[in-house]
């Protein structure tokens, strides 16, 4: 079964990646219709939240993912990807679903700036160093390098330029940025959904005849994600803002980013393909699902930390 898997192309290229990190862009853009300089000069006061975020992504996530590989041992080189998936910065869906959660949305915007940037040197680093601590993954990682000017490139396009723009635009003309924003979101994320699943439909019988062996894998593994952001902030007595906030930035990982990395690096490889891919579409369904939940809970009123 491993040579089968790992035999499966996918039909979708670097160009239909970037059209999907596009679609992002324009996510975080209407996340940033909502965002002002105070609420990051109000984050340089209450550091925490940003250390607890960070330390999630790229410490707790790789080592309990590590340990779930040890534990269900997969295919090899879905394995590996449940590596490369951990390794990951958040995506920056994960701004919305943050918002649409009532989570502390300025939280979300500089955990993704944070860790898009530490991912320049710690994707490769977590990938190589879980990835060779499991024998089976040890034996078909290759040496990962991550080019800091793609990196960059992906920073300006998905972060850097819908940020500024967005933050400009409440700055200058707030009020039509407020009536803007709330539909900017909500069809842009759907622009999003409807570009995942025509990658879906373009690959429906290579999903439809491997979904069994990849679909439950990243279920548990998202899960597990989701938990983990969840229980580190409770433990540290973050406000319920902040709790969401690193709870959905955890969970949701850049998966756009590690099939690119996937087909870059390792020739698109079966097995870690289809298991990124199959992320890529179900943390849309276990984001929705979380901040409809939790969209409709209130949050009282409290001391940001």
């Amino acid at each position: 079964m491993e040579q089968i898997i790992d035999t499966v192309h996918i039909n979708f290229d670097e160009k239909s990646l970037w059209t999907l990190n596009i679609a992002l862009a324009l996510v975080m853009f209407g996340v940033a219709l909502e965002i002002t300089l105070n609420d990051f000069k109000r984050l340089l006061r209450t550091p925490k939240p940003v250390i607890a975020g960070v330390f999630c992504q790229f410490l707790v996530l790789p080592a309990i993912t590590f340990a779930l590989v040890w534990m269900v041992e997969p295919i090899p080189s879905m394995a590996l990807g449940m590596f490369m998936v951990a390794a990951c910065p958040g995506g920056n869906v994960s701004n919305f679903f943050t918002h649409f959660s009532k989570g502390n949305a300025a939280l979300s915007v500089t955990l993704t700036a944070i860790a898009t940037l530490l991912a320049i040197f710690m994707t490769p680093v977590n990938l190589s160093f879980w990835g060779g601590m499991y024998g089976p993954t040890a034996s078909i990682l290759k040496e990962v390098s991550i080019s800091p000017y793609d990196m960059v490139k992906l920073v300006a396009l998905l972060l850097g330029i819908p940020l500024v723009l967005g933050m400009l635009f409440n700055h200058y003309a707030p009020r039509t940025a407020k009536k803007m924003a709330r539909g900017f979101k909500i069809g842009s994320l759907l622009f999003f959904v409807v570009l995942v699943f025509l990658a879906l439909y373009r690959n429906i019988d290579v999903f439809m005849e491997y979904v069994l062996y990849v679909f439950w894998l990243v279920v548990v593994h998202n899960l597990v994600a989701l938990l983990t952001g969840f229980s580190v902030a409770k433990s540290l007595g973050l406000s319920q803002e902040n709790i969401r906030c690193i709870t959905i930035e955890t969970g949701i990982q850049n998966s756009g980013l590690g099939l690119l990395l996937i087909f870059t690096f390792f020739d698109g490889l079966g097995g870690m393909a289809l298991l990124t891919a199959f992320w890529g579409i179900w943390h849309l369904v276990s984001g929705l699902v979380l901040g409809t939940v939790w969209g409709y809970r209130p949050i009282e009123k409290e001391e940001l930390v």
